[in-house]
């Protein structure tokens, strides 16, 4: 089981970036799928998450209004549509796969599945 996060780069504050997380070696399309960041120095956090469903949440409010997940089951991937990035989410972006139940799929330990992890900075 692989899953490939990309789309990273260096962005200005204000830019937009999309992060892609594909999934090989197992389906997931029944599974949460989630994003996570962790920043130099920092703990991961829990960035956003996907139901099977198409039920989506966010860490803050602030990613909320910001960024969108979103998934294509058909092309086992997960998307991370991120707008109006700010210089505090200069971070690696990790994709994260099997946070069931749902409930819990704000936690780290939900997942049994980690990408390699992509970064994303952002200048001011």
């Amino acid at each position: 089981v692989q899953l490939q996060a990309s789309g990273g780069g260096l962005v200005q504050a204000g830019g937009s970036l999309r992060l892609s997380c594909a999934t090989s070696g197992r389906a997931f399309s029944r599974n949460t799928m989630g994003w996570f960041r962790q920043a130099p120095g920092k703990e991961r956090e829990f960035v956003s998450a996907i139901s099977w469903s198409g039920v989506s949440i966010y860490g803050t409010d602030s990613l909320k209004g910001r960024f969108t997940i979103s998934r294509d089951n058909a092309k086992n991937t997960v998307y991370l549509q991120m707008n109006n990035l700010k210089p505090e989410d200069t971070a690696v972006y990790y994709c994260a796969a099997d946070g069931t139940p749902f409930a819990m799929a704000t936690r780290r330990e939900a997942y049994d599945y980690w990408g390699q992890g992509t970064l994303v900075t952002v200048s001011s």
